[in-house]
């Protein structure tokens, strides 16, 4: 009679091989040369994912503390950044560091091929469910696979997050005595929706005078048959004579945006910029300002999971590596009886990024009015000090700065 083999306890589960997943894994590994880390994606890689593609170079600060250098090798850094209204007004200057655009496909095979490397066993696993068993047992993810932690980096739709979290709820109608998300006691704040947005994005030759330079072109307000704002269109060169292209706009009640509407928007603000694309995807992004609090215990939740993408400009791929490497020291540095990986992940997420998010909240709520963000661009346009600090806000862990503040309200005066 053979000997059946039984699957591993695995120190680390982690649900999702994406940037967060992967760094996560990438983390804890670091931490612990010889940790047992299972990586489970529903899709094989290289894949591609519907993304703007922009690599802030503080993704690439993240991935460097844990000793990962390369990733972007091969792609030259994209210094200028022009911003603005088709018909003004706009800005167009170097950035204090220049930002990358690497196509996800190529982005997330690296950084999954990297964690391989460096120990971690990578399956392609749908994971359905999570057990959550009493005490110090394992926890099992489809009945099978158990493992002493398991880090959720499954998406803005994860499976684990919807069976284990109550309802979202948005974090400044707390009192500080009352109960917090996934904690004790009934929750005594609102439940909420996510804003979302919808977009669309392509790779296309990159237009005359659009190389060397990420363009974003924000709609106006009226006309056109506009229903929502913030909406903008991007063009962001590879390097290789093709540009990410794409359009997005927060989707209102009752409001369904079709294909051609976001193309026909796309070459409004963009002439010509569509002309040979290919590899047409649209995706949507949760952009609310509620997010949940990560609980105590076993299970803890990175990037997308976590409604990490920036309000103010939807980036996520620094937030997702930021809190997957946080996650994964995390798992790593509390392991054993008494330790809690969930208390001391949230506590480092918060000092990592409390403030930056509030700041990026209270952005995102300015930028629903066209007459603030028209005066932020004009205030970019003569301030390079602004110009920066609003770069900072939105690729980084930047905050609103009084100068800039100061600057956008002088620029909304005159």
């Amino acid at each position: 009679m053979g000997t059946q083999l039984m699957e591993p306890i695995w120190d680390l589960a982690i649900v999702g091989a994406g940037p967060a997943g992967a760094s996560a894994a990438l983390s804890a590994l670091y931490v612990r040369p010889h940790a047992q880390v299972l990586l489970l994606d529903r899709s094989d890689f290289p894949r591609d994912k519907a993304c703007g593609d922009g690599i802030a170079p503080h993704t690439l600060d993240v991935l460097a503390s844990i000793g990962v250098e390369g990733i972007g090798a091969g792609y030259a850094g994209v210094e200028r950044l022009q911003i603005g209204f088709a018909a003004g007004p706009s800005t167009n200057r170097v950035m204090a560091r220049p930002a990358f655009v690497i196509p996800r496909e190529v982005f997330d095979e690296r950084l999954v091929r990297v964690a391989v490397e460096r120990g971690a066993e990578l399956r392609q696993h749908r994971v359905r469910t999570v057990a959550v068993p009493v005490e110090d047992s394992p926890l099992v993810l489809d009945g099978t696979i158990r493992a002493r932690v398991v880090i959720a980096a499954d998406g803005a739709s994860s499976v684990i997050r919807r069976q284990v979290a109550p309802p979202l709820v948005r974090a400044t109608t707390w009192r500080p005595s009352a109960p917090r998300p996934w904690g004790p006691g009934p929750p005594r704040a609102r439940s909420t929706s996510p804003t979302t947005a919808v977009a669309i994005r392509g790779y296309a030759p990159v237009r005359t005078g659009g190389a060397g330079k990420q363009e974003i072109v924000f709609a106006s307000p009226v006309g056109s048959g506009r229903t929502s704002w913030p909406a903008y269109a991007w063009s962001f060169p590879i390097g290789d004579g093709r540009a990410n292209i794409g359009y997005g706009e927060l989707l209102g009640p009752g409001q369904p945006l079709t294909r051609q509407h976001l193309l026909d928007r796309l070459d409004e603000l963009l002439p010509g910029a569509s002309a040979d694309a290919q590899s047409w995807r649209a995706h949507l992004l949760p952009l609310s300002t509620g997010r949940p609090r990560q609980p105590d215990g076993r299970i803890l939740f990175v990037g997308d999971a976590m409604n990490l993408i920036n309000p103010f400009t939807g980036e996520g791929i620094f937030y997702a590596v930021a809190s997957g490497v946080l996650a994964g020291r995390a798992t790593m540095r509390s392991a054993g009886p008494d330790g809690d990986p969930g208390r001391e992940y949230r506590a480092a997420l918060r000092r990592a990024l409390g403030r930056h998010l509030r700041h990026t909240d209270a952005a995102a709520m300015l930028a629903r009015s066209p007459a603030i963000v028209t005066a932020a661009v004009r205030a970019a346009d003569r301030s390079p000090g602004t110009f920066d600090d609003l770069v900072e806000l939105g690729l980084g862990a930047g905050k609103l700065t009084p100068s800039a503040l100061g600057e956008i309200a002088r620029a909304l005066l005159t």
